[in-house]
């Protein structure tokens, strides 16, 4: 939705509930049976990333650029952003839905990899600089999850003392206008809603 946004382009929005699949949701994405699915002029893009990259190319004049123009930059965001999803989101995933030694284990892979990330951030305000871009986008829901999960476990994953710019970034990217205007409050999040809230939805395109 916020790549969308940032274009300045118009689209309806479908929830859809994991745990109750939709039979649109089987046929846009019968692959993987995941969300979110971009519909464009009837047909289904599914994957984060690819719907990123689609609704740079397509919507390419307007006002604003997601991807580096330069070939070298546009490929270390596909880099960073690959890490982001494949390294960063398992481990946190894990170390909030196991117990023990488990979850244990879990927090020290996510803290090895939020390491790397800060290093990556380097007194930057966002991934892509000054402005929000690929991997702000692709990573950007974890600035909205992680303090849920620590408010849940009560464990704390990133703290400004060892993470200041993993930190900031969180805290900047959040109070962008075009994602603030449209999360639910945190203190009006409960627990049972986030299966339900995360990762559900259609965007319809032109």
């Amino acid at each position: 939705m916020w790549a969308l946004r940032i274009k300045g382009v118009e689209y309806d929005y479908i929830e859809e509930d994991l745990r109750n699949k939709s039979n649109l949701l089987l046929e846009c994405n019968p692959v993987h049976k995941k969300v979110p699915v971009l519909i464009y002029q009837g047909k289904p893009i599914a994957e984060s990333d690819v719907i990123l990259e689609f609704i740079d190319d397509v919507w390419k004049d307007l006002r604003y650029r997601i991807l580096p123009e330069d070939p070298y930059e546009c490929a270390m965001a596909r880099f960073w952003s690959k890490f982001g999803l494949d390294k960063l989101s398992p481990p946190i995933w894990k170390w909030f839905t196991t117990q023990g030694k488990e979850q244990e284990d879990a927090y020290e892979a996510a803290m090895e990899q939020l390491l790397v990330l800060e290093k990556v951030l380097d007194e930057k305000k966002f991934f892509g600089g000054e402005r929000i871009g690929f991997v702000d986008l692709s990573l950007g829901s974890l600035s909205y999850v992680i303090p849920i999960y620590e408010d849940i476990t009560g464990v704390r994953l990133i703290t400004s003392d060892k993470f200041p710019w993993l930190s900031a970034w969180m805290e900047g990217f959040l109070g962008l206008p075009l994602v603030k205007e449209h999360l639910l409050p945190l203190d009006k999040l409960r627990p049972s809603d986030l299966g339900k809230r995360f990762g559900l939805g259609f965007y319809l395109g032109a």
